[in-house]
């Protein structure tokens, strides 16, 4: 199977709302504000199957010292293929020099960030005021 890994790619609403949707998140119910929020990221990467948008992530950063990686989303069906480490790879490999690169992840994505290198901020806890539902 050959996914297409891009950085930057254009995207359509339609289809990142199939992809939001896919996963249940509560982003996907402003789709305006959404696709706003991906398309003025600092970095966007895709993966694509035959022209599909099937993985997304996204990075918000300074440009200079600290990246926040927010979104990172595989289809369910195309889960467990390698796709969202190749996106995350793709984004680690642009931040490398930075100094702080952050993210928060779920219960069941813990061990696939660890396998990445990220591990729990010292004596930190996560902390946000959130509008979303699925966690």
């Amino acid at each position: 199977m050959i996914i297409d890994i891009s950085i930057n790619d254009e995207i359509h609403k339609e289809e990142v709302l199939e992809l939001y949707v896919a996963h249940l998140w509560s982003s996907a119910e402003k789709p305006d504000q959404l696709m706003l929020a991906l398309q003025n990221s600092h970095s966007l990467v895709t993966a694509r199957f035959q022209g599909k948008l099937v993985g997304l992530a996204n990075a918000i950063s300074d440009g200079y010292l600290v990246v926040y990686f927010p979104h990172m989303l595989v289809h369910p069906d195309f889960q467990r293929l390698g796709i969202g480490k190749k996106m995350m790879r793709k984004l680690l490999d642009r931040y490398q020099n930075f100094h702080q690169k952050m993210l928060i992840a779920d219960a069941n994505a813990i061990s696939f960030y660890e396998s990445l290198g990220f591990s729990r901020a010292g004596k930190t806890q996560p902390m946000w005021i959130y509008a979303g539902t699925e966690h």
